[in-house]
Protein backbone atom coordinates (compact mmCIF):
# COMPACT_ATOMS: atom_id res chain seq x y z
CA UNK A 1 0.00 0.00 0.00
CA UNK A 2 1.13 3.32 -0.40
CA UNK A 3 -1.01 6.01 -0.70
CA UNK A 4 1.23 9.37 -2.47
CA UNK A 5 0.20 12.75 -0.42
CA UNK A 6 0.52 16.10 -3.13
CA UNK A 7 2.60 18.49 -2.14
CA UNK A 8 -0.10 20.55 -2.79
CA UNK A 9 -2.35 18.95 -0.54
CA UNK A 10 -0.21 19.12 2.82
CA UNK A 11 -1.48 21.52 5.67
CA UNK A 12 0.82 24.60 6.29
CA UNK A 13 1.14 27.97 7.48
CA UNK A 14 3.05 30.94 6.28
CA UNK A 15 4.67 33.32 9.25
CA UNK A 16 6.42 35.88 7.29
CA UNK A 17 9.83 34.74 8.12
CA UNK A 18 8.67 31.13 8.34
CA UNK A 19 6.75 29.43 5.86
CA UNK A 20 5.52 25.42 6.67
CA UNK A 21 3.86 22.82 5.24
CA UNK A 22 2.67 20.03 7.45
CA UNK A 23 3.12 15.76 6.07
CA UNK A 24 0.99 15.84 9.51
CA UNK A 25 -1.21 17.09 11.83
CA UNK A 26 0.93 19.97 13.24
CA UNK A 27 0.20 23.16 15.22
CA UNK A 28 -2.66 25.05 13.97
CA UNK A 29 -3.05 22.74 11.13
CA UNK A 30 -5.30 19.38 12.47
CA UNK A 31 -6.49 16.59 10.00
CA UNK A 32 -7.97 13.31 11.45
CA UNK A 33 -6.64 11.42 8.92
CA UNK A 34 -3.04 12.58 9.19
CA UNK A 35 -1.98 12.36 13.10
CA UNK A 36 0.99 9.97 12.00
CA UNK A 37 2.23 6.92 10.40
CA UNK A 38 3.51 4.60 13.24
CA UNK A 39 5.56 6.18 15.77
CA UNK A 40 6.12 8.83 12.90
CA UNK A 41 4.71 11.99 14.45
CA UNK A 42 5.88 14.84 12.53
CA UNK A 43 7.34 15.41 9.43
CA UNK A 44 7.27 19.59 8.54
CA UNK A 45 8.77 20.98 5.19
CA UNK A 46 10.20 24.60 6.55
CA UNK A 47 11.33 27.68 4.43
CA UNK A 48 13.30 29.90 6.59
CA UNK A 49 14.38 33.72 6.09
CA UNK A 50 17.74 34.69 6.44
CA UNK A 51 18.74 36.42 9.78
CA UNK A 52 15.63 35.11 11.08
CA UNK A 53 14.38 31.53 13.65
CA UNK A 54 12.71 29.75 16.44
CA UNK A 55 13.50 31.36 19.56
CA UNK A 56 14.00 29.40 22.52
CA UNK A 57 11.44 26.83 23.32
CA UNK A 58 11.41 23.66 25.24
CA UNK A 59 10.58 19.84 23.98
CA UNK A 60 10.04 16.87 25.87
CA UNK A 61 10.08 12.93 24.85
CA UNK A 62 10.57 12.95 21.08
CA UNK A 63 13.16 12.39 18.94
CA UNK A 64 13.24 15.13 16.87
CA UNK A 65 15.87 15.04 13.36
CA UNK A 66 16.60 17.73 11.48
CA UNK A 67 17.82 17.35 7.45
CA UNK A 68 19.19 20.59 6.20
CA UNK A 69 18.64 20.66 2.65
CA UNK A 70 19.57 24.29 1.99
CA UNK A 71 21.51 27.15 3.63
CA UNK A 72 22.27 25.94 7.45
CA UNK A 73 20.63 26.03 10.80
CA UNK A 74 22.74 27.19 13.86
CA UNK A 75 21.50 24.90 17.18
CA UNK A 76 21.54 26.26 20.72
CA UNK A 77 20.32 24.51 23.73
CA UNK A 78 20.00 24.73 27.60
CA UNK A 79 22.33 21.50 27.58
CA UNK A 80 25.18 24.08 26.52
CA UNK A 81 25.28 22.68 23.15
CA UNK A 82 25.76 24.82 20.43
CA UNK A 83 26.27 24.05 16.50
CA UNK A 84 26.28 25.25 12.82
CA UNK A 85 24.08 22.57 10.50
CA UNK A 86 24.73 22.89 7.01
CA UNK A 87 23.07 21.34 3.70
CA UNK A 88 23.47 17.70 3.56
CA UNK A 89 24.27 17.52 7.12
CA UNK A 90 21.89 15.94 10.18
CA UNK A 91 21.37 16.86 13.54
CA UNK A 92 19.23 14.71 16.23
CA UNK A 93 17.98 15.95 19.63
CA UNK A 94 16.56 13.47 21.68
CA UNK A 95 14.74 15.70 24.01
CA UNK A 96 13.86 12.89 26.90
CA UNK A 97 13.52 14.19 30.44
CA UNK A 98 13.28 18.08 28.31
CA UNK A 99 15.30 20.34 26.51
CA UNK A 100 15.11 24.19 25.91
CA UNK A 101 16.59 24.49 22.41
CA UNK A 102 16.96 27.57 19.22
CA UNK A 103 17.02 27.27 15.71
CA UNK A 104 18.03 30.44 13.67
CA UNK A 105 19.02 30.50 10.33
CA UNK A 106 22.17 33.06 10.17
CA UNK A 107 23.12 33.02 7.17
CA UNK A 108 22.22 35.38 4.40
CA UNK A 109 20.22 33.26 1.99
CA UNK A 110 17.25 31.16 2.82
CA UNK A 111 17.17 27.90 4.33
CA UNK A 112 15.58 25.27 3.92
CA UNK A 113 15.31 22.01 6.33
CA UNK A 114 13.14 18.60 6.88
CA UNK A 115 12.14 18.51 10.27
CA UNK A 116 11.16 14.83 11.32
CA UNK A 117 10.00 13.87 14.75
CA UNK A 118 9.48 10.55 15.94
CA UNK A 119 8.25 9.02 19.11
CA UNK A 120 10.78 7.58 21.12
CA UNK A 121 10.58 3.52 22.50
CA UNK A 122 11.01 5.02 26.39
CA UNK A 123 10.26 8.42 27.84
CA UNK A 124 11.94 10.57 30.73
CA UNK A 125 15.53 8.95 29.57
CA UNK A 126 18.44 12.30 29.82
CA UNK A 127 18.23 14.47 26.98
CA UNK A 128 20.49 15.01 24.42
CA UNK A 129 22.00 16.24 21.43
CA UNK A 130 24.27 15.56 17.98
CA UNK A 131 25.08 16.47 14.12
CA UNK A 132 27.18 15.23 12.29
CA UNK A 133 27.75 15.67 8.24
CA UNK A 134 26.61 12.84 5.59
CA UNK A 135 28.36 13.74 2.49
CA UNK A 136 25.94 13.23 -0.98
CA UNK A 137 28.54 11.38 -2.64
CA UNK A 138 28.76 8.67 -0.12
CA UNK A 139 24.68 7.90 -0.63
CA UNK A 140 24.93 8.14 -4.36
CA UNK A 141 22.57 5.49 -5.43
CA UNK A 142 21.93 3.86 -2.91
CA UNK A 143 20.57 4.34 0.85
CA UNK A 144 22.56 5.10 3.79
CA UNK A 145 21.36 5.57 7.23
CA UNK A 146 21.36 8.86 8.68
CA UNK A 147 19.78 8.81 12.30
CA UNK A 148 18.95 5.09 13.11
CA UNK A 149 18.24 2.59 16.29
CA UNK A 150 19.67 0.21 15.35
CA UNK A 151 22.98 -0.99 16.95
CA UNK A 152 24.08 -2.20 13.16
CA UNK A 153 23.92 1.55 11.80
CA UNK A 154 26.98 2.10 13.43
CA UNK A 155 27.74 5.51 11.26
CA UNK A 156 24.22 6.66 11.89
CA UNK A 157 23.40 9.42 14.34
CA UNK A 158 21.90 7.16 17.47
CA UNK A 159 17.86 7.59 17.57
CA UNK A 160 15.84 6.08 21.07
CA UNK A 161 12.98 4.38 18.91
CA UNK A 162 12.99 1.75 16.55
CA UNK A 163 13.26 3.42 13.97
CA UNK A 164 15.70 4.81 10.89
CA UNK A 165 16.28 7.83 9.01
CA UNK A 166 17.87 6.97 5.52
CA UNK A 167 19.17 9.37 2.67
CA UNK A 168 20.14 8.60 -1.41
CA UNK A 169 20.82 10.55 -3.82
CA UNK A 170 19.82 9.33 -7.41
CA UNK A 171 20.69 10.00 -11.20
CA UNK A 172 17.93 9.61 -13.55
CA UNK A 173 17.36 6.89 -14.89
CA UNK A 174 19.24 5.54 -11.75
CA UNK A 175 17.14 3.15 -9.11
CA UNK A 176 17.69 1.47 -5.80
CA UNK A 177 16.03 -1.03 -3.21
CA UNK A 178 15.12 -0.77 0.39
CA UNK A 179 13.36 -4.10 1.76
CA UNK A 180 10.67 -3.40 4.02
CA UNK A 181 10.14 -5.37 7.27
CA UNK A 182 7.05 -6.88 7.65
CA UNK A 183 4.72 -5.32 9.79
CA UNK A 184 6.98 -1.94 9.56
CA UNK A 185 5.59 1.53 8.35
CA UNK A 186 7.72 3.83 5.81
CA UNK A 187 7.32 7.32 4.87
CA UNK A 188 8.80 8.88 1.36
CA UNK A 189 10.20 12.34 0.31
CA UNK A 190 11.91 13.37 -2.65
CA UNK A 191 13.63 16.52 -1.66
CA UNK A 192 14.08 17.45 -5.05
CA UNK A 193 13.60 15.42 -8.08
CA UNK A 194 10.60 13.10 -9.53
CA UNK A 195 10.74 9.33 -8.90
CA UNK A 196 8.85 6.46 -9.61
CA UNK A 197 8.06 3.97 -6.03
CA UNK A 198 6.37 0.54 -7.02
CA UNK A 199 4.88 2.30 -9.83
CA UNK A 200 3.84 5.37 -8.08
CA UNK A 201 4.88 8.57 -9.17
CA UNK A 202 6.11 10.94 -6.77
CA UNK A 203 6.74 14.78 -7.70
CA UNK A 204 9.48 16.74 -5.35
CA UNK A 205 8.55 17.38 -1.72
CA UNK A 206 5.61 14.97 -2.49
CA UNK A 207 4.97 12.50 0.74
CA UNK A 208 4.70 9.10 0.25
CA UNK A 209 2.50 6.95 2.98
CA UNK A 210 4.03 2.86 2.91
CA UNK A 211 3.39 -0.34 4.44
CA UNK A 212 2.78 -4.17 3.36
CA UNK A 213 5.28 -3.42 0.56
CA UNK A 214 8.39 -6.35 0.65
CA UNK A 215 10.73 -4.05 -1.31
CA UNK A 216 10.72 -0.72 -1.73
CA UNK A 217 12.16 -0.08 -5.44
CA UNK A 218 12.92 3.64 -6.54
CA UNK A 219 13.65 5.00 -9.46
CA UNK A 220 14.47 8.51 -10.59
CA UNK A 221 12.63 10.54 -13.29
CA UNK A 222 15.15 13.25 -13.01
CA UNK A 223 18.10 13.90 -10.74
CA UNK A 224 16.54 13.42 -7.12
CA UNK A 225 17.69 13.43 -3.49
CA UNK A 226 15.60 10.97 -1.32
CA UNK A 227 14.84 11.47 2.79
CA UNK A 228 13.39 8.12 3.89
CA UNK A 229 11.90 7.11 7.48
CA UNK A 230 11.24 3.23 8.30
CA UNK A 231 9.45 3.13 11.43
CA UNK A 232 7.49 0.58 14.02
CA UNK A 233 3.82 0.46 13.83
Amino acid sequence: MIERRPFDSLGGADHGWLKAKHHFSFAGYHDAKRMGWGALRVWNDDTIAPQTGFPPHPHADMEIITYVREGAISHQDSLGNAGRTEAGDVQVMSAGSGITHAEYNKENVTTRIFQIWIIPDENGKSPSWGARPFPKGDRSGRFVALASGFKEDTEALPLRTDARVLGATLKAGESTEYPLARGRYAYLVPATGKVDLNGVKLDARDGAAIRDEATLKVTALEDAELVLVDVAA
